[in-house]
Protein backbone atom coordinates (compact mmCIF):
# COMPACT_ATOMS: atom_id res chain seq x y z
CA UNK A 1 0.00 0.00 0.00
CA UNK A 2 2.90 2.24 0.82
CA UNK A 3 4.49 1.98 -2.52
CA UNK A 4 0.82 2.02 -4.21
CA UNK A 5 1.11 5.77 -2.50
CA UNK A 6 4.68 6.78 -2.88
CA UNK A 7 4.22 6.00 -6.79
CA UNK A 8 0.88 8.02 -7.06
CA UNK A 9 2.64 11.27 -5.28
CA UNK A 10 5.43 10.76 -7.54
CA UNK A 11 3.21 10.34 -11.10
CA UNK A 12 1.30 13.81 -9.66
CA UNK A 13 4.48 15.20 -9.06
CA UNK A 14 5.65 14.34 -12.71
CA UNK A 15 2.63 15.91 -14.49
CA UNK A 16 2.60 18.71 -12.39
CA UNK A 17 6.08 18.99 -13.65
CA UNK A 18 5.57 18.76 -17.39
CA UNK A 19 1.96 20.67 -17.35
CA UNK A 20 1.83 23.32 -19.51
CA UNK A 21 2.52 26.71 -17.80
CA UNK A 22 -0.58 28.93 -17.70
CA UNK A 23 -0.22 31.66 -20.35
CA UNK A 24 0.12 35.25 -19.31
CA UNK A 25 -2.74 37.68 -20.38
CA UNK A 26 -1.79 41.10 -21.25
CA UNK A 27 -4.55 43.57 -22.04
CA UNK A 28 -3.39 45.85 -24.18
CA UNK A 29 -6.54 46.54 -27.15
CA UNK A 30 -7.97 49.95 -25.90
CA UNK A 31 -11.81 49.46 -26.19
CA UNK A 32 -12.70 53.32 -26.77
CA UNK A 33 -16.96 52.65 -26.88
CA UNK A 34 -16.86 50.96 -23.68
CA UNK A 35 -14.86 53.16 -22.10
CA UNK A 36 -15.29 56.55 -20.44
CA UNK A 37 -13.80 59.76 -19.21
CA UNK A 38 -15.71 62.21 -16.98
CA UNK A 39 -16.02 65.00 -14.30
CA UNK A 40 -17.12 67.49 -11.81
CA UNK A 41 -16.62 70.75 -11.11
CA UNK A 42 -18.36 73.24 -8.78
CA UNK A 43 -19.57 76.72 -10.40
CA UNK A 44 -20.78 78.92 -7.64
CA UNK A 45 -20.36 76.13 -5.10
CA UNK A 46 -23.05 73.84 -7.90
CA UNK A 47 -21.85 70.57 -8.70
CA UNK A 48 -21.80 70.59 -12.24
CA UNK A 49 -20.88 67.57 -14.67
CA UNK A 50 -19.13 67.04 -17.77
CA UNK A 51 -17.73 64.31 -20.12
CA UNK A 52 -14.96 64.13 -22.88
CA UNK A 53 -16.20 62.25 -25.69
CA UNK A 54 -12.93 61.47 -27.43
CA UNK A 55 -9.80 59.89 -25.68
CA UNK A 56 -6.97 57.33 -27.06
CA UNK A 57 -4.96 55.49 -24.52
CA UNK A 58 -2.34 52.11 -24.77
CA UNK A 59 -2.55 50.06 -22.18
CA UNK A 60 -0.23 47.34 -21.99
CA UNK A 61 -1.11 45.71 -18.83
CA UNK A 62 0.03 41.78 -17.50
CA UNK A 63 -1.74 41.18 -13.94
CA UNK A 64 1.16 38.81 -13.30
CA UNK A 65 4.08 41.52 -14.23
CA UNK A 66 2.24 45.11 -12.96
CA UNK A 67 5.56 46.89 -12.41
CA UNK A 68 6.25 46.24 -16.53
CA UNK A 69 2.83 47.84 -17.44
CA UNK A 70 2.94 50.69 -19.79
CA UNK A 71 0.03 53.39 -20.04
CA UNK A 72 -0.44 56.57 -22.59
CA UNK A 73 -3.58 58.55 -22.33
CA UNK A 74 -4.83 61.45 -25.12
CA UNK A 75 -7.55 63.34 -24.35
CA UNK A 76 -8.83 65.31 -27.31
CA UNK A 77 -10.18 69.06 -25.50
CA UNK A 78 -12.40 69.72 -28.41
CA UNK A 79 -14.71 67.13 -27.84
CA UNK A 80 -15.65 68.02 -24.13
CA UNK A 81 -19.39 68.42 -23.18
CA UNK A 82 -19.21 70.60 -20.53
CA UNK A 83 -23.11 70.89 -20.65
CA UNK A 84 -24.31 73.38 -23.15
CA UNK A 85 -22.55 74.58 -26.51
CA UNK A 86 -22.08 78.00 -24.88
CA UNK A 87 -19.98 75.96 -22.33
CA UNK A 88 -18.05 73.89 -24.63
CA UNK A 89 -17.22 76.73 -26.85
CA UNK A 90 -16.39 78.98 -23.45
CA UNK A 91 -13.48 76.03 -22.31
CA UNK A 92 -12.33 75.75 -25.90
CA UNK A 93 -11.53 79.25 -25.61
CA UNK A 94 -8.14 81.15 -24.70
CA UNK A 95 -8.63 81.48 -20.88
CA UNK A 96 -9.75 77.56 -20.15
CA UNK A 97 -8.11 74.84 -22.59
CA UNK A 98 -7.13 76.85 -25.70
CA UNK A 99 -8.24 73.71 -28.06
CA UNK A 100 -6.43 75.73 -31.38
CA UNK A 101 -3.25 76.11 -29.39
CA UNK A 102 -3.60 72.54 -27.31
CA UNK A 103 -5.82 70.74 -28.17
CA UNK A 104 -4.28 67.53 -26.81
CA UNK A 105 -3.94 66.65 -23.32
CA UNK A 106 -1.46 63.61 -22.40
CA UNK A 107 -0.87 61.29 -19.58
CA UNK A 108 2.28 58.96 -19.48
CA UNK A 109 2.47 56.63 -16.77
CA UNK A 110 6.07 56.46 -15.41
CA UNK A 111 5.45 53.56 -12.98
CA UNK A 112 2.80 50.98 -11.76
CA UNK A 113 2.75 50.13 -7.88
CA UNK A 114 0.63 46.99 -6.62
CA UNK A 115 -1.24 48.24 -3.54
CA UNK A 116 -2.97 44.67 -2.93
CA UNK A 117 -6.82 43.45 -3.56
CA UNK A 118 -6.63 44.55 -7.54
CA UNK A 119 -5.72 47.88 -7.17
CA UNK A 120 -2.49 49.82 -8.42
CA UNK A 121 -0.95 53.11 -7.89
CA UNK A 122 0.02 54.66 -11.40
CA UNK A 123 2.33 57.30 -11.41
CA UNK A 124 3.37 59.80 -14.48
CA UNK A 125 3.37 63.15 -15.96
CA UNK A 126 0.17 65.29 -16.84
CA UNK A 127 0.59 67.27 -19.43
CA UNK A 128 -2.21 70.06 -20.19
CA UNK A 129 -1.69 73.47 -21.97
CA UNK A 130 1.44 73.37 -22.37
CA UNK A 131 2.01 72.64 -18.28
CA UNK A 132 3.44 69.37 -17.18
CA UNK A 133 2.98 67.91 -13.59
CA UNK A 134 3.67 64.95 -11.74
CA UNK A 135 0.05 62.73 -10.96
CA UNK A 136 -0.62 59.66 -9.05
CA UNK A 137 -3.92 58.53 -9.19
CA UNK A 138 -5.68 54.72 -7.49
CA UNK A 139 -6.57 52.47 -10.37
CA UNK A 140 -8.64 49.28 -9.22
CA UNK A 141 -8.39 46.58 -12.28
CA UNK A 142 -11.34 44.23 -12.75
CA UNK A 143 -10.36 41.10 -15.29
CA UNK A 144 -13.61 39.62 -17.20
CA UNK A 145 -12.49 36.86 -19.87
CA UNK A 146 -10.01 38.35 -22.14
CA UNK A 147 -10.54 41.79 -20.82
CA UNK A 148 -9.88 43.94 -18.20
CA UNK A 149 -11.47 47.41 -16.90
CA UNK A 150 -9.02 50.06 -15.22
CA UNK A 151 -11.02 52.33 -13.07
CA UNK A 152 -10.13 55.51 -11.04
CA UNK A 153 -10.74 59.19 -9.72
CA UNK A 154 -8.31 61.88 -9.12
CA UNK A 155 -8.73 65.90 -8.33
CA UNK A 156 -6.61 68.18 -10.38
CA UNK A 157 -6.18 71.95 -9.88
CA UNK A 158 -7.17 74.05 -12.50
CA UNK A 159 -4.23 76.30 -11.63
CA UNK A 160 -1.81 73.83 -12.13
CA UNK A 161 -2.32 73.64 -15.49
CA UNK A 162 -3.77 77.71 -16.07
CA UNK A 163 -6.96 76.66 -16.86
CA UNK A 164 -9.56 79.50 -16.35
CA UNK A 165 -7.40 82.30 -16.69
CA UNK A 166 -8.58 86.37 -16.50
CA UNK A 167 -11.70 86.76 -15.09
CA UNK A 168 -12.34 82.93 -14.09
CA UNK A 169 -9.04 82.94 -12.18
CA UNK A 170 -11.50 83.50 -8.94
CA UNK A 171 -11.98 80.12 -7.45
CA UNK A 172 -15.16 81.72 -5.93
CA UNK A 173 -16.72 81.24 -9.41
CA UNK A 174 -15.26 78.06 -10.07
CA UNK A 175 -13.56 75.90 -7.97
CA UNK A 176 -9.68 75.09 -8.19
CA UNK A 177 -10.84 71.36 -7.40
CA UNK A 178 -12.00 69.06 -10.51
CA UNK A 179 -12.99 65.70 -10.17
CA UNK A 180 -12.07 63.20 -12.56
CA UNK A 181 -13.11 60.03 -13.03
CA UNK A 182 -12.40 57.20 -15.59
CA UNK A 183 -13.60 53.77 -16.75
CA UNK A 184 -10.95 52.40 -19.49
CA UNK A 185 -11.58 49.16 -20.90
CA UNK A 186 -8.93 47.02 -22.72
CA UNK A 187 -8.82 43.21 -24.01
CA UNK A 188 -5.77 40.62 -24.70
CA UNK A 189 -7.05 40.06 -28.46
Amino acid sequence: MKSNLTLSCLALIASLLHAPAAQAVEFKQFQAAKSSLSFVYKQMNVPVDGQFKNFRARIAFDPAKPTAAKAEFEIDLASIDAGSKDANDEVAGKAWFDTKQFPVAKFVASSVKPLGNNRYEVAGKMSIKGKTQDLATPVTVSQQGDGASFDGSLVLKRADYAIGDGVWADFGTVANEIQIKFHLVATSK
